[in-house]
């Protein structure tokens, strides 16, 4: 599939995904990067409290008390039924678990690059977005490159100053020593996911990283054509535009009934 493939989007899948591809982009850049620099797995933690919840203290079950009405002329007190338990839902602390990559350079151990995939919870309001963006910005103030890439069409993108092109799809690469100024890769659905170069020291020939051969070979690798079922709509859902051209290529891919 030379392109993204939308169902790898879906909640359900893309934690799997993303350390999937994690691992991948790793194991494609330590090869070619050693002996001046390693490539670490890192992993960022916080936790979430029920952020997603829309329906904390609604009771799964109803309990209706009907009341007693007594005539005028009665004096016969009627007593309240005793109070009765009701299972209600609250929120609870959730950990959550996040890794991204670091270049490192192996004499002094300072981080050179960092790789981040971007995943739902960071591009939707909550704690998961704060972590990020905290993380972003400790970045962005200093000299280390940073290789942002958002392969999910749902929340809001990170921000990026002057920036007005709508597109599904974005890998930002900013360099240390061009800052503010960065190279942003917009695409959509339609596009293969562009090649781009890892920044590392000025000095350094700087390896060129293909996120659609990685993903391509992880969906083959964990058998994604057997999970997915082609014959229902994405999660989360295209754009109009985007169903009439992906039912097509499905179709043209022996991937949906024509």
């Amino acid at each position: 599939m030379k392109r993204m493939n939308p169902y790898l989007e879906n909640p359900a899948l893309w934690q799997k995904v993303h350390k999937r591809l994690i691992v991948a982009i790793s194991d494609f850049l330590s090869p070619q990067l050693r002996p001046k620099y390693i490539v670490d797995i890192e992993e960022r933690v916080y936790q979430t409290s029920g952020e997603d919840s829309l329906l904390v203290g609604i009771p799964d079950v109803t309990v209706q008390r009907q009341l007693k009405t007594t005539s005028p002329q009665t004096t016969n007190v009627v007593a309240s039924p005793p109070a009765q338990v009701i299972t209600v839902t609250i929120p609870t602390p959730e950990t959550v678990r996040e890794s991204y990559l670091e270049v490192r350079e192996v004499t002094t151990r300072e981080v050179v690059t960092v790789i981040e995939v971007l995943s739902p919870k960071n591009k939707r309001s909550g704690e998961g977005r704060k972590a990020y963006e905290r993380k972003r910005q400790r970045v962005l103030g200093s000299f280390t490159n940073l290789v942002e890439i958002d392969l999910l069409r749902d929340g809001k993108p990170m921000l990026i100053f002057n920036n007005d092109i709508q597109s599904d799809y974005r890998i930002l690469i900013s360099r240390g020593e061009y800052r503010p100024k960065a190279d942003l890769y917009a695409f959509n659905l339609q596009n293969m996911i562009p090649s781009f170069p890892l920044p590392l020291r000025s000095e350094d020939i700087e390896p060129s990283l293909n996120l659609q051969n990685l993903i391509s070979e992880i969906y083959d690798r964990a058998s994604y054509d057997l999970v997915i079922d082609y014959s229902k709509e994405p999660v989360p859902p295209l754009s109009e535009a985007n169903v009439v051209w992906n039912d097509a290529w499905l179709r043209q891919q022996g991937l949906r009934e024509k």
